[in-house]
């Protein structure tokens, strides 16, 4: 896959999720969050007004810090096709 068919693919999966409307699974959230964050090169802190929340997304990212970019796209592709494939 090239850069640039990452990219489209990345902005569909990213897509879905904005445009789902059921609550996803707390994990799924941490999960997805940490790859879109690393995915599109964003690195503010976590801004929940709840600290504890803001703990759970720093560990989230911390977890993934070795991943590239590419692959985070990558797997958040992965993440949202398995999700939507096998949620019940």
């Amino acid at each position: 896959m090239t850069s640039k068919e990452l990219d489209i693919e990345f902005e569909k999966a990213v897509e879905r999720i904005n445009a789902h409307t059921d609550p996803f699974p707390a994990d799924m959230l941490l999960r997805l969050y940490a790859y879109y964050k690393k995915a599109s090169n964003n690195y503010e802190r976590p801004s929940s007004r709840k600290p504890i929340i803001n703990a759970f997304k720093t560990n989230a990212l911390f977890q993934i810090k070795d991943v590239s970019e590419d692959e985070a796209k990558r797997i958040y592709i992965d993440l949202v096709n398995n999700y939507f494939l096998y949620r019940k």
